[in-house]
C-alpha cells in the first residue's frame, strides 16, 4: 500500500505541476519560490539548508529566479555583509496563477471523474492523508 499511495502522491504532483503556467520552472525552482513566499526573506545558505543542497546549487536557483524577476536581493536587516532575497510583486502573481491553475485541473478532475461517492471516500482518504503528515 505504501508504494501504491507513494506512487499515485507523485502522479498526482506532477499532473498538477504540468497544469501550472509556470512549468517552465523547475522544481527546485518551484521550491524555493514557495519557501520565500511562505517563509519571507531569507539568505542563499538559509536557503540552501531548508532545501538540503549546497550553497553552491542555491545560488544558481537563485539566479535563475532573479533574472525572471520573480525575486529580488534585500539588505540583511542585521548583518551587512549578507543579502536576502525575497518574492517580488511579479513572483507573488506567479504564485498565485500556479495554485490557481493546479486548483482549478484539480476542481475540474475531481467533478468530472468522479461520483458522488466516490468524492465522499476521497473526503475521507483527505482526512486520513492529514493525519499521517501531522507532527
Amino acid at each position: 500500500m505504501a508504494t501504491d499511495l507513494s506512487a499515485v502522491v507523485g502522479q498526482l504532483m506532477r499532473r498538477m505541476r504540468a497544469a501550472s503556467p509556470l512549468g517552465e520552472l523547475t522544481p527546485s525552482q518551484h521550491s524555493v519560490l514557495s519557501r520565500l513566499d511562505t517563509g519571507g526573506p531569507a539568505t542563499t545558505a538559509a536557503l540552501a539548508r531548508a532545501e538540503l543542497i549546497r550553497p553552491q546549487s542555491m545560488r544558481t536557483i537563485l539566479a535563475a529566479l532573479e533574472e525572471r524577476r520573480l525575486i529580488e536581493r534585500t539588505p540583511h536587516p542585521t548583518d551587512g555583509r549578507q543579502i536576502d532575497f525575497s518574492v517580488t510583486e511579479e513572483g507573488l502573481r506567479a504564485i498565485a496563477a500556479v495554485r490557481q491553475a493546479k486548483q482549478s485541473w484539480l476542481l475540474d478532475a475531481i467533478a468530472t471523474r468522479l461520483d458522488g461517492e466516490e468524492r465522499h471516500t476521497l473526503a475521507e482518504a483527505t482526512a486520513l492523508l492529514k493525519r499521517l503528515v501531522e507532527d
